[in-house]
């Protein structure tokens, strides 16, 4: 994923009820693209643990939902993504009591038009953590790998102050 690529027109399911068109929104969007969060009680999908950067999803989310006041102030929404179902996502974000709606791309078709990364585990396919900025429908920045999840949101905050 590069900058300047026009978003598909794909409606997706968010958390608070709404589908939601990255495409059409006009002004600034961040997208936090994570592969899985789990559930407490709930393993994690087979070879989880082998894999490389698929850990770090909860510290995430929870670094954007605390940083999400200094986002909404440069005028920015906030969304997350992953390819869980809606239903499952909602549980998440009320329990990390989540100010931001999550949008899910279970069908994948958001993530196969972008051709976002990916990694098997388990026999089923994940979207690699990564965020991008949209600006009227075009990716604007990429911030990808995510080397560290758990500080990756104040490096986004960065980065919007600089774009002021």
């Amino acid at each position: 994923m590069t900058p300047g690529i026009c978003l598909p027109l794909v409606a997706l399911p968010a958390t608070d009820g709404s589908a939601i068109v990255l495409a059409t929104l006009s002004g600034r969007s961040l997208v936090a693209v994570y592969p899985w969060t789990g559930r407490p009680g709930v393993p994690n999908p087979p070879d989880w643990d082998d894999m490389p950067g698929a850990h770090g999803s909860t510290p995430e989310l929870e670094g954007f939902r605390d940083i999400f006041e200094a986002i909404s102030q440069t005028g920015t929404r906030l969304f997350g993504l992953s390819n869980q179902t809606t239903a499952y996502q909602r549980e998440m974000a009320l329990r990390l009591e989540l100010p931001f709606p999550i949008l899910s791309d279970a069908e994948g078709a958001f993530a196969r038009a972008l051709r976002l990364p990916s990694f098997k585990a388990g026999g089923d396919s994940y979207v690699k953590r990564l965020t991008f900025a949209v600006l009227d429908g075009r990716t604007e920045h990429v911030f990808y790998p995510v080397r560290d999840p758990e500080t990756h949101a104040a490096e986004v905050v960065d980065w919007l102050t600089e774009q002021a």
